[in-house]
């Protein structure tokens, strides 16, 4: 399988050095509801404390518009009468106003938010990254659309996987007890067939995938467990390391999932 490769350190190249000393690139970060938004805000403080952005934006439903101080970091996107964000144009506009989209989830389940997030991040013209929540509604609306667009970035679980593969009627299914190698060989046939990249964990191993290409780093070298792997501060990483990194997401990737 010679797509397929295990790393027991990061790659040959250290690329911090990518990361500018003078602030570079923009972040939007995408989610909230009336229930819940702190992730959101958490995630925006550790990606501004820890990596020169010239912006990070957050983005989210004009129900919490009162609940929040007038921040100019914030933008306020028309929402649903749940507290959710609605389909809206200002939505698919806001996808492009920055250099890289992180959609961190916490969003209510219902139609109305799942076409508006499915339908934006599949028309987005900049870098993307669904996880949380976020993918299992993309799961349940166009998701053929999102998945033809080569700025989609995935990081989800094996069961949202399942849910994307049933969704498209993939001709290989995956199931929850698969073996790694069997859900690396899945997985390198799907990132042939869609153009997506996907980060996911698999017997205690965090696997990266795209363009066919596989490397997995063992979960207990990464300091992150089953349960903080989801928390929004590995994905800020892997976003801010692909903006410093462009067009290598294999290595940008794998270089942040190392202690």
């Amino acid at each position: 399988m010679d797509y397929f490769e295990k790393l027991d350190t990061k790659p040959d190249e250290d690329l911090s050095w990518n990361i500018p000393e003078q602030k570079q690139g923009s972040v939007n970060i995408i989610g909230g509801s009336l229930q819940n938004f702190r992730t959101e805000i958490k995630t925006a403080e550790f990606l501004s404390n820890n990596y020169p952005l010239k912006e990070v934006r957050l983005i989210l439903p004009d129900t919490l518009k009162n609940k929040l101080p007038p921040l100019p970091n914030f933008t306020f996107v028309p929402a649903t009468e749940s507290g959710s964000m609605d389909d809206s144009q200002m939505l698919r506009d806001v996808f492009n106003a920055s250099d890289f989209n992180l959609v961190l989830g916490d969003l209510s389940k219902n139609a109305i938010t799942s076409k508006a997030i499915t339908g934006a991040s599949a028309t987005a013209e900049k870098m993307t990254l669904l996880t949380r929540d976020t993918v299992d509604l993309a799961a349940e609306n166009e998701i053929d659309k999102l998945l033809m667009n080569e700025n989609i970035i995935l990081l989800a679980t094996m069961p949202q996987l399942l849910k994307i593969f049933r969704a498209v009627y993939y001709p290989k299914m995956l199931l929850l007890s698969e073996p790694l190698m069997q859900v690396a060989e899945a997985l390198h046939k799907f990132t042939l067939s869609y153009p997506v990249s996907i980060v996911t964990l698999n017997e205690g191993q965090i696997l990266v995938a795209s363009e066919g290409i596989i490397k997995a780093v063992a979960l207990e070298k990464t300091g992150y467990s089953a349960l903080t792997l989801w928390n929004g501060e590995l994905a800020a990483k892997i976003v801010a390391m692909n903006i410093y990194t462009p067009n290598s997401f294999i290595k940008a990737t794998s270089s942040v999932l190392f202690k």
